[in-house]
C-alpha cells in the first residue's frame, strides 16, 4: 500500500485538464466517477459489473469481482479543445493522470475498492486589453475524492454497496484589472478560492435477471444525497502600483458550511448481456442543483444553478476470448447528452458526444489496455455564447492479476 500512496498524490496534482470558459461557473466541469473503458461507452455503469473492470460508478459492482484477482487500473487523458465566438477561434491542449483505483475481493460474497478519483475540474484564462488598460481572468483547480468502497452480495445476483470517500481541493478564481491613474500603472488582482475539506458518501444497488443461459438483464441504481461542503471560502485583493505591492486585503474568510452545497444525485441504469460477450447498456441521471447552495460572498459572483439531467447509452463486445488476438480484443461505442447544471446569463449550457475504443489484451497476462476516443461538443442555449468542440483520447491500463491464489501442494 506505501508504494501507491505516490501514485494518488500525483494523481491529486494532475488531475485539472480542464481548459474551458464555463468551468469558471460553480464548481467547474464535473465529473461522473468513469474509467476509460466507460468512457468509450458513453459513461454508462450504473448496471455493469464486469468482474474485469472497475466500476467506481455504482460501488454495487464491488462483489461481482474474481475471489483471485487484484485489480488497479489508472488512467490518462489528453485534451485538445477548439472554442469559437463571435466569428473568433483558438485551440488548447491539456491533459494528465486522470484516475487510479483498485479492487480486492475480501470474501466470495465480499468486495472492495479504494482509489483517486476527480470530481470537478476548474481551468480556463481569457481577458483584454487596450493602451494598457484591460482585464483578465484565470481559474485553476477542482475537486477530488479519496474514496473506500465495499460491496455485499446477499443472495445470487442481488449486490449492495457504498463508497464512503474524503473530498478535498482548492479552487482558484482571479480577476485582473489594470489601468493608468495620473501617469502611474495601477494592477489589481482579487482572488477568490473555495478550500474544501469534506467527506460525502455514495450508495448503490444491482439486481440480474437470468433469462436463460446466455442472456440477463441488469438493473442498477445509485443515490448521493445532497450535502452541505466543509471547508474555507476566502476573498482577497492586492494592489500594485509603479511594481510595488500594497498590503494584502482579505476581504472575507468564512466557513462554507451551511453557505455552500452539492445536490441529492440519483442514478439508474439498465444492460444486458449475451454470452459474456456483448454488453449494451443504458443510464439516466438526475442532480438537483436548483437547490444547492453558493453563497454570494464578497467578490464571489451569484450563480444559479439548474437541474442537471443526463442520459448515456454503450456498448461493448468482445467477439472470443479464446481466439486470435483480434477476436479477443473488446470493442466499444457510446454518445450521451447533457443537460448541465450550469448557467450563464439564463442560458443553460448543454453538451453531447460520441465516443469509441478498443481493450487491448496484452500478450502474456490478463492486463488490457484499454484506449478510447470521443468527440464532445458543448454550447450554452439558447444563447450560443461560446461554442466548444472537443477531442479527447483516454488511454487506460488495467492491471489484472491473480493475488490471491495459492498452490496446492499435493
Amino acid at each position: 500500500m506505501a508504494m501507491l500512496l505516490p501514485m494518488f498524490s500525483v494523481a491529486a496534482s494532475a488531475q485539472n485538464g480542464e481548459s474551458s470558459p464555463y468551468s469558471m461557473f460553480g464548481y467547474g466541469s464535473l465529473s461522473d466517477y468513469t474509467s476509460g473503458a466507460q468512457r468509450a461507452m458513453g459513461g454508462v455503469g450504473y448496471a455493469t459489473n464486469n468482474g474485469r473492470q472497475i466500476n467506481v460508478k455504482n460501488p454495487a459492482s464491488y462483489a461481482h469481482c474474481d475471489s483471485l484477482t487484484f485489480l488497479l487500473d489508472f488512467g490518462l487523458d489528453f485534451t485538445a479543445l477548439k472554442m469559437t465566438e463571435n466569428g473568433n477561434s483558438g485551440t488548447s491542449f491539456g491533459g494528465g493522470l486522470d484516475y487510479v483505483t483498485m479492487q480486492f475481493p475480501l470474501s466470495k460474497t465480499v468486495g472492495g475498492s479504494i482509489g483517486l478519483i476527480p470530481y470537478s475540474s476548474v481551468g480556463y484564462s481569457f481577458g483584454s486589453s487596450s493602451d494598457g488598460e484591460g482585464d483578465s481572468r484565470g481559474g485553476s483547480g477542482g475537486i477530488n475524492m479519496l474514496y473506500l468502497g465495499l460491496s455485499y452480495m446477499p443472495f445470487k445476483n442481488f449486490s449492495i454497496g457504498a463508497n464512503v470517500s474524503y473530498n478535498f481541493g482548492t479552487i482558484t478564481h482571479d480577476t485582473y484589472a489594470a489601468s493608468t491613474v495620473g501617469g502611474a500603472s495601477v494592477q489589481s488582482l482579487y482572488e477568490r478560492e473555495l478550500e474544501i475539506r469534506d467527506w460525502g458518501i455514495q450508495l448503490g444497488a444491482q439486481y440480474t435477471i437470468d433469462l436463460d443461459e446466455r442472456n440477463s438483464l441488469t438493473l442498477g441504481f445509485v443515490y448521493i444525497p445532497k450535502k452541505s461542503l466543509r471547508g474555507t471560502a476566502l476573498a482577497r485583493q492586492y494592489d500594485v502600483q509603479n511594481d510595488a505591492t500594497s498590503a494584502i486585503d482579505t476581504v472575507s474568510n468564512v466557513s462554507m458550511k451551511d453557505r455552500f452545497s452539492t445536490p441529492a444525485s440519483y442514478g439508474g441504469g439498465l444492460a444486458w448481456n449475451f454470452d459474456n460477450r456483448l454488453t449494451v447498456a443504458a443510464d439516466f441521471t438526475y442532480q438537483n442543483w436548483a437547490d444547492a447552495k453558493y453563497d454570494n460572498l464578497a467578490n464571489f459572483e451569484n450563480m444559479a444553478f439548474d437541474n442537471r439531467w443526463k442520459v448515456a447509452a454503450g456498448a461493448s463486445y468482445t467477439p472470443n476470448v479464446r481466439g486470435n488476438y483480434f477476436q479477443r480484443m473488446t470493442y466499444r461505442v457510446g454518445g450521451h447528452f447533457n443537460h448541465d447544471y450550469i448557467m450563464v446569463r439564463g442560458n443553460n449550457v448543454r453538451d453531447y458526444g460520441v465516443s469509441l475504443g478498443f481493450g487491448l489484451p496484452t500478450p502474456s497476462s490478463k492486463t488490457v489496455i484499454n484506449i478510447g476516443f470521443e468527440y464532445k461538443h458543448r454550447a450554452a442555449y439558447p444563447a450560443n455564447l461560446i461554442s466548444e468542440n472537443y477531442f479527447n483520447i483516454t488511454v487506460g491500463i488495467n492491471f489484472n492479476e491473480m493475488w490471491f491464489w495459492q498452490n496446492k501442494i499435493k
